[in-house]
Order: structure tokens, then C-alpha cells, then sequence
């Protein structure tokens, strides 16, 4: 290795570098280029020498989510005499499974059934951005969401769908390239009542 070359590689022990954005960049360039190293690669050679910063920076912004609490999200509540259902569907989302640390792409639909409060639409979305950006299973997203907005909101009830694409049974494994895993997650009246699910079910997918 060449004396330059050396000092660009980060050391694998370094320690308490973690930056404003609460990620050690050093220790995960450091365990990029040992995997680059692994695999048989250079990693001095031109066209990765700056690949484990560039995955550095990829992955302080995929797992951003895991130094924000989404509650504070949804402090701020507006008093609405509105009793019917409130549903926004269609929320794109990318997360990452924690198995292969490969991503998952989907949709998420999110319905509460106010009590005398209702929230701004847009923190909706935002919450799933949130919970998206950490390592992830689908399974404990959806519960996550559909708690959080129980909780938070004081809600009768709330209905929560996800629908996704994992790369790690598309492009690896078994690779279905067509399989969607869909998971939902209800609570209070969205679980007691039936006609109150049907209803949910038939605005999510009746124009499918």
C-alpha cells in the first residue's frame, strides 16, 4: 500500500467521530473499504477511492430516521368537529430491510377516525418518512405506524396499510421480481367494525 493510499484509509477502530448528523463517517468507511477488500477488490484504485464516503453519506441519509422521534411530528393538533373517516393513501416510502441491509419500496396507506382533533395531512407523510429511514421489516413499520397514530392522536381508531417491493427476495435469493408483501396493521374501530374496515378497504383498492 502506498503511503498516500494509507493515509486515506480510515482506521477500523476509530472512535467517537460521530457528526452533526449523529453518524460515525470514519467507521463506515473504514467497514466499506474492508468489504471492498473482502470481496477482491481495490479499493485504491480510481473509480472506488472515494466509494466508502459516498456510502458514508448514503447511509447518514437512509438512517436519518433513527435521530428523530416522529412524535413531535404530531404535537401540534387542530380542534375539527369531524367524526367520518380521514384517509391519505399513495405515500411513497423507501426504507431498508435490517436482514440484508438491501432496500424496500412501497406505498403506505394511513386512515384514523378523528375525536374532536385532526392533524395537517402533510405530518402524516412525514411520520412514514421518518420510520422509513432506519433499518426496517415491513411487519414492525406498520404496527409502529399505526401506535404512533393511535397514541398521538387520540384517535377512535386507525387503519394502516403498506405495500412494498423488498430487493432482497427480487435481486438476490429466490428473486420474484413481481411479489408485493402487503401488511396492515387496524386499531379501535378499524378492528371492531367491519363495515368501518370494508369502508377503508373499498377506498384503498375499489379503484383497482
Amino acid at each position: 500500500m502506498t503511503e498516500s493510499a494509507a493515509r486515506r484509509r480510515p482506521s477500523l477502530n476509530a472512535r467517537n467521530q460521530t457528526g452533526a448528523d449523529g453518524v460515525d463517517h470514519a467507521r463506515i468507511q473504514a467497514a466499506v473499504r474492508e468489504i471492498l477488500l473482502a470481496v477482491g477488490e481495490d479499493p485504491d484504485r480510481e473509480g472506488l477511492q472515494e466509494t466508502p464516503a459516498r456510502v458514508a453519506r448514503m447511509y447518514a441519509e437512509l438512517f436519518a430516521g433513527l435521530h428523530r422521534d416522529p412524535r413531535e411530528l404530531l404535537r401540534k393538533k387542530f380542534t375539527q368537529k369531524y367524526d367520518e373517516m380521514v384517509l391519505v393513501k399513495d405515500i411513497r416510502f423507501e426504507s431498508c430491510c435490517e436482514h440484508h441491509l438491501l432496500p424496500f419500496l412501497g406505498k403506505a396507506h394511513i386512515a384514523y377516525l378523528p375525536n374532536g382533533r385532526i392533524v395537517g395531512l402533510s405530518k402524516l407523510a412525514r411520520v412514514v418518512e421518518v420510520l422509513a429511514r432506519r433499518p426496517q421489516v415491513q411487519e414492525r413499520m406498520t404496527e409502529e405506524l399505526a401506535d404512533l397514530l393511535m397514541d398521538e392522536l387520540g384517535a377512535r381508531g386507525v387503519g394502516v396499510i403498506l405495500e412494498a417491493s423488498h430487493t432482497c427476495m427480487t435481486i438476490r435469493g429466490i428473486r420474484k421480481a413481481d411479489s408485493i408483501c402487503t401488511t396492515s396493521a387496524m386499531r379501535g374501530a378499524f378492528r371492531d367494525n367491519q363495515s368501518t374496515r370494508s369502508e377503508l378497504m373499498a377506498l384503498v383498492y375499489g379503484g383497482r
